[in-house]
């Protein structure tokens, strides 16, 4: 998925110039590495990134958990600390398997 975004033109000339130094290969390389380096470096956004993935259903308890560094019940605590109702998502196909095992078992 592409997307653009403006920079100052300061920074422009520094990721050129980095490129053109041979650190990086692309524009993309140098903003990658950025924003992983950011992340890295300042964890409330690590963790702020990972609640919102969360909560939108771009990621499960555990991947957010895992981009934290944090175990799964850390990361609980994180949401319950932020008042954050956990998702529980069931397939359909679940309930019927479900359904089945439980008549059958009648």
């Amino acid at each position: 998925m592409p997307t653009s975004y403006s920079l100052p033109r300061l920074i422009e000339d520094e990721i050129d110039a980095l490129i053109g130094a041979g650190y990086y290969s692309s524009k993309s390389d140098v903003v990658k590495d950025a924003l992983r380096t950011l992340l890295e470096t300042k964890s409330n956004l690590r963790i702020a990134a990972s609640v919102e993935m969360y909560k939108k259903g771009k990621v499960s308890i555990g991947k957010a958990a895992e981009l934290t560094g944090m175990s799964v019940i850390e990361f609980k605590e994180v949401l319950i600390d932020r008042g954050i109702k956990r998702q529980i998502r069931v397939d359909k196909k679940d309930i019927k398997k479900s359904d089945k095992l439980i008549k059958k078992m009648r």
